[in-house]
């Protein structure tokens, strides 16, 4: 029989869900640090220019790892769907299998990142004085891409039973020892933004060594033997039909983003470097958002297991208002001190300028943000992902692309890459909403396998 003392099926609806997320808030805010302190430390120490190469290299990032990270949502839902049923064979079969995909993805990604990233950064039109910077740092981060891929499934699977806690403990110290060693390297050694990509797949790597630890010593069903990572075909087959839609949507919206980056690369390296202190921050806010679509679909997949279907609307609305207060909450002070805020990446005032305009330009539209993802989140964990793929991927790649390619001949300018993300995110509000009514999904989800 599996422990359940990590179960979300039974308690208070609204306890499970903030003692859940709240590690997954705080964690995605440490990983958030990676890439944001590698930016404060090179737009500090190195230059404009270093802080620019690093914003440019992350939609691209993003992109090729975009797939893995959609299919690592379709095996957190079965993990957790198995966990939920109480049924220790197929949860075993599931984690094993997944293991195997992330390691084989992980060698996939490395060739890939390593060999092509100088041609699609040009693709991008990367300007030239931040080129080889971009590209030295997205070759030193797929050189651990492996590392990144396993710690990713390895707390992943952590999540899927309800063990949201020691994948945060874990980053904390990685994250920590992430910020010696870029002050090390590029303050220290003077080794600029490869300083800093080192610095973080060394961190990754320990994180990763850490989950493994934790899942190959416990004792519990979800224990992973070296000797059964391998593919189960059927089990794989089952992940990614949930999780191939996602992974699409991943993958057509990190491209949309790809696009939007060559579009703020048509500037000059300070809107570049504006744009990418914009996103940081940007990104920590995210994390609220993001924290609660996991949180949603690891509640919902475990509940549906558990025939407790009854909570799965309950949570999805707590969920909702908990997140709107979060992201109003922290986005006043934001939008109120913006300059401050983006001041600390540079100390530019034409960078600092172009990134509080961002700042401002996004926070108010967040609460829409959030709607759309829990909804998202919740669709997943019940089985249903192509419509939330179609959804976002309408919202967020063709509208906004669209957008894009319309209001730029109508006024050249970079705050309209900022309000195109403002304006596409009310767009997925409203169609996710439209499919949530319309669909009646609720009524269905008894008839899953």
């Amino acid at each position: 029989m599996l422990a359940n003392n990590s179960s979300l099926t039974d308690g208070s609806v609204w306890k499970k869900l903030v003692w859940f997320a709240l590690p997954i808030l705080v964690g995605n805010l440490f990983q958030q640090l990676y890439n944001t302190v590698d930016s404060i430390v090179v737009g500090n120490y190195v230059g404009n220019n270093a802080l620019a190469a690093v914003g440019a290299s992350t939609p691209l990032i993003n992109l090729l790892i975009g797939f893995f990270m959609g299919l690592a949502t379709g095996a957190g839902v079965v993990v957790s769907r198995y966990f939920g049923a109480n049924k220790p064979e197929e949860l075993s079969l599931s984690i094993h299998t997944f293991v195997a995909f992330a390691i084989l993805s992980g060698v996939f990604m490395m060739f890939v990142g390593i060999a092509f990233s100088k041609d699609l950064l040009q693709m991008m039109g990367t300007p030239l004085d931040i080129l080889d910077d971009s590209t030295k740092y997205i070759q030193i981060y797929f050189v651990g891409i492996i590392a990144n891929m396993l710690y990713n499934a390895g707390s992943g699977i952590l999540r899927a039973i309800g063990d949201s806690k020691r994948p945060l403990y874990f980053l904390i110290i990685s994250v920590i020892l992430n910020i010696l060693l870029d002050l090390l390297f590029v303050i220290v050694f003077e080794m600029g933004v490869a300083g800093a990509a080192w610095a973080t797949i060394i961190c990754q790597t320990i994180s990763m060594i850490l989950v493994f630890i934790t899942l190959m010593s416990t004792k519990e069903c979800y224990r992973v033997c070296i000797d059964k990572i391998k593919i189960d075909w059927q089990m794989l087959k089952r992940i990614i039909r949930i999780g191939i839609p996602a992974g699409l949507q991943q993958v057509v919206i990190s491209l949309s983003n790809v696009l939007v980056q060559s579009y703020v690369n048509g500037f000059n390296s300070l809107a570049i470097a504006g744009f990418s202190s914009g996103n940081k921050i940007d990104s920590l806010l995210g994390m609220f958002v993001q924290s609660s679509s996991l949180t949603i679909t690891t509640f919902v997949s475990q509940n549906i297991g558990a025939k407790r279907i009854d909570r799965v609307k309950k949570g999805i609305n707590i969920c909702l208002l908990l997140t709107a207060i979060a992201v109003i909450a922290c986005g006043i002070p934001l939008f109120i001190y913006a300059e401050f805020i983006v001041g600390l990446f540079t100390p530019d005032v034409n960078v600092i300028a172009y990134g509080a305009e961002m700042v401002r330009t996004l926070v108010p539209f967040y609460v829409f943000l959030s709607y759309a993802n829990i909804y998202v989140g919740a669709l997943r964990g019940a089985g249903h992902s192509i419509a939330p793929m179609l959804t976002q991927v309408f919202s967020f790649c063709i509208i906004r692309q669209i957008f894009l390619y319309f209001m730029m001949r109508v006024d050249y300018d970079v705050s309209i890459v900022f309000w195109s993300y403002s304006f596409t995110w009310v767009t997925a509000a409203l169609s996710t909403a439209y499919y949530a009514y319309k669909s009646k999904w609720l009524q269905r989800i008894q008839n899953l396998d």
